[in-house]
């Protein structure tokens, strides 16, 4: 039986002469450079091949300039001297060495060029493998950069962070450990934030998934300020990236808080009025928009007088950072200059004149970078109608 079983497997079993080969792994090895290990299943390699191997920038096209495999009886892993070949069979491990193989991704197909084959068809189906991948990459945008041990990891992670639910931009890719060039390829998202939009700094990111970082990217890391989130379980990458970009938030938030000016329409309610010059104690309804404590308010009724900033509310006799329209609440406004020092209720302006706040081009932009999500339709409706009062473009 055991023989009859043999026979038929042998039967299967054909050996092609047509080179098939997949790439394992992708080392740099001392006195080498960058190699790639492949399993050869059928077939021949030569010393002089022409070879065509999947890459990150595009397909690979190189010549072997060297075969190796490890010695008898020892595996590819083992350190150990490595024996030379001019020419290896099938089924087979080898070590490949040929320039240009930096970029050579793990996990996808090897082809040989022979002189019946067209190497332009060659390198698109070595690109095949990562069509799917490169799909989610937008190289020219805004994104964090991803890198995972294998090309399955790697896809794995790109769907996870293309989901709806996730939802993260990724602007390059790699698969490997961390090394000096990743970091600066992830630092173009901090010098893009410098020349034009801030908020693409938040894009200074590797999310390293199952891979190691070395020494000298992390140094050089600390030193772009590029973050470097690692872990071996993908929803912990997002769980460190969503902390991060919500921390990063808060920062630009408090630094353009004083930039940042929200509209509001408030009207001064004649029963309370508690003090008549700065600081101006009164109590006001909030018509429309959003009052925050540090907005500078001002008379449009007036000329477009200016009164200070809001230094307090409180509301059911509690201290409040922001009132909301249709609520009412007591406020104290601060003058900052020796003209709104001057400011008198009474006499330059009294509860028939609304109360605004003093936008800007500047805040409305602040607004729009750091805060868009607090702001409502009608928000932004009021926002529209002050520009017209200011005359902003």
């Amino acid at each position: 039986m055991v023989k009859l079983t043999q026979t038929m497997m042998a039967d299967r079993l054909m050996f092609v002469d047509h080179p098939e080969a997949t790439v394992l792994e992708v080392k740099t090895m001392p006195g080498l450079g960058t190699t790639v290990d492949c399993v050869l299943v059928n077939g021949k390699l030569r010393e002089g091949d022409k070879i065509v191997v999947c890459g990150l920038s595009g397909a690979v096209v190189t010549r072997i300039k060297a075969l190796k495999t490890p010695q008898v009886m020892k595996e590819m892993r083992v350190k150990g001297e490595l024996m030379d070949h001019k020419e290896v069979t099938a089924a087979i491990g080898v070590k490949i060495v040929a320039p240009g193989l930096e970029t050579a991704v793990a996990g996808t197909s090897m082809f040989v060029v022979t002189p019946e084959d067209d190497e332009e068809e060659l390198k698109i189906a070595a690109m095949a493998d990562m069509a799917d991948i490169f799909s989610k990459v937008d190289k020219g945008g805004e994104g964090v950069c991803v890198q995972a041990s294998t090309l399955g990891s790697l896809e794995a992670l790109l769907t996870f962070l293309a989901s709806p639910d996730v939802n993260i931009s990724v602007s390059g890719i790699n698969i490997g450990p961390v090394h000096k060039k990743d970091v600066l390829r992830a630092n173009v998202m901090n010098e893009k934030g410098s020349k034009s939009d801030s908020s693409a700094k938040k894009y200074a990111v590797i999310l390293a998934f199952d891979v190691p970082v070395s020494r000298e990217a992390r140094e050089l890391a600390d030193e772009l300020n590029v973050k470097i989130f690692t872990a071996d379980i993908i929803y912990h990458l997002f769980d460190q990236f969503t902390a991060y970009v919500r921390q990063f938030k808060q920062q630009e938030q408090e630094a353009a808080r004083y930039v940042a000016v929200f509209p509001c329409e408030l009207k001064i309610i004649p029963s309370c009025v508690f003090n008549k010059r700065d600081p101006i104690v009164v109590g006001v309804e909030v018509i429309e928009g959003i009052a925050k404590v540090g907005t500078p308010l001002c008379v449009p009724s007036q000329g477009n007088i200016e009164l200070g900033r809001i230094a307090s509310m409180e509301l059911n006799h509690k201290p409040v950072d922001l009132a909301r329209a249709g609520q009412s609440v007591a406020m104290k406004i601060e003058a900052h200059s020796s003209e709104q020092q001057s400011r008198l209720y009474g006499r330059h302006f009294d509860h028939t004149d609304p109360l605004v706040s003093l936008i800007s081009r500047e805040s409305i932009d602040a607004l729009k970078s750091h805060f868009r999500d607090d702001m409502s339709k009608d928000d932004w409706r009021l926002v529209i109608k002050l520009k017209k009062v200011f005359h902003i473009n």
